[in-house]
């Protein structure tokens, strides 16, 4: 089409076809659809597929490495299995800081929280109503909304700096502490026999540490490939960062605690499925947002304060609601809860591509 153009152009002359040389202008062309190339699809797909992979093998081996090494099933199952769930939005969140991409590590951490509750415990309730026995898990409720508020509070002003980092890091040194404490003089706890009776015991120390090595190497290239193709499809689609986090990242990085809470309540351990939800999201804020303020502060986008940080509040306290109750004693989260819980993922999934739509393109 340029060398028609040219060609055109170069049969003009001041004294004729002045007004089609005029016409014919670099703007009257239109700008084609930006569309992701199948380059960028490919690496988002087996960038995915690695995260899973290499998630449930870092879980498992982590878990039996602990397990090996003298710690309760308690504590694995409310830090290890939780928080292991959530390394590849720790590790995403990392390599896309240092590779200029904050947004991408803000809008991972958020939505995740977001697909965590929304999705993989509405999606597990339907499978199986979920029942919270553990007192322990009743007790973390109340401490992740706290958390969940400290972190509206942390974003209202739309940045995030490194003493917010600090804060958050120093959160999830003394939920720790707690954890570890709790576990300590909570051995009764249902939560206890759940987690030991999903720890690859058989799996002796050297299986144990193989095995997290090698979920940990292919996290690190899963991620790598993740975030390049994240940040082509975002530029290529000339929507922000922070929009490709909240949806594609946060889904597909929730994806092992999907897996890991649908098995967990097909075998009847539902302290397990919710235990993983919990333990994933205290970290998402604590551990994976404070990533992005340490290693690359600065201004996040406004929405983030606006919309998609008050809808992750909303449903943690509803998800606390149901889970908890208000009335002592813990209560099941019935079909028609998790259908509830699915249908306002969706609905804030509709808002994403809704907005998406009608901003101005970037880039």
């Amino acid at each position: 089409m340029k060398i028609a153009v040219r060609r055109h152009r170069a049969g003009c002359t001041p004294a004729t076809r002045l007004k089609e040389c005029a016409a014919v202008t670099p703007a009257s062309y239109e700008t084609p659809t930006p569309r992701p190339m199948p380059l960028d699809i490919a690496a988002l797909t087996l960038g995915l597929v690695a995260l899973i992979w290499g998630a449930e093998r870092l879980v498992s081996g982590s878990a039996a490495l602990a397990y090996h090494l003298g710690m309760s099933p308690l504590f694995i199952g409310i830090t290890v299995v939780g928080f292991g769930t959530s390394s590849p939005e720790l590790i995403v969140a990392t390599i896309a800081s240092a590779g200029g991409n904050p947004g991408l590590a803000v809008g991972n951490a958020i939505g995740s929280n977001i697909a965590n509750i929304g999705l993989v415990a509405g999606a597990t309730a339907l499978v199986t109503p979920l029942k919270v026995q553990s007192r322990t898990l009743s007790r973390e409720f109340p401490i992740l909304i706290v958390v969940s508020l400290v972190c509206v509070g942390l974003l209202q002003d739309s940045t995030l700096g490194r003493v917010d980092g600090t804060v958050l890091l120093a959160g999830l040194g003394g939920l720790i502490i707690w954890l570890y404490r709790t576990a300590r003089v909570s051995k009764d706890d249902p939560l206890a026999a759940e987690t030991e009776a999903a720890i690859p015991t058989d799996l002796g120390p050297t299986g144990a540490i193989g095995r997290l090595v090698a979920g940990l190497a292919v996290l690190l290239l899963g991620s790598r490939v993740l975030v390049w193709g994240a940040a082509n499809v975002a530029r290529e689609l000339g929507v922000s960062d922070l929009l490709i986090g909240l949806t594609i990242l946060a889904i597909g990085t929730s994806l092992p605690e999907l897996a890991t809470s649908l098995i967990s309540a097909a075998k009847r351990e539902p302290d397990l499925a919710v235990g993983n939800i919990l333990g994933s999201n205290l970290f998402n804020l604590l551990a994976v947002l404070s990533v992005p303020a340490l290693i690359a502060p600065g201004p996040v986008e406004s929405t983030l304060a606006t919309r998609d940080v008050p809808v992750m509040l909303v449903l943690t306290i509803t998800f606390a609601a149901m889970a908890w109750g208000f009335d002592g004693p813990a209560r099941r989260i019935n079909r028609i809860e998790g259908a509830a819980l699915l249908a306002g993922f969706v609905l804030y999934m509709g808002m994403l591509v809704t907005a998406a739509r009608q901003a101005p393109h970037v880039g």
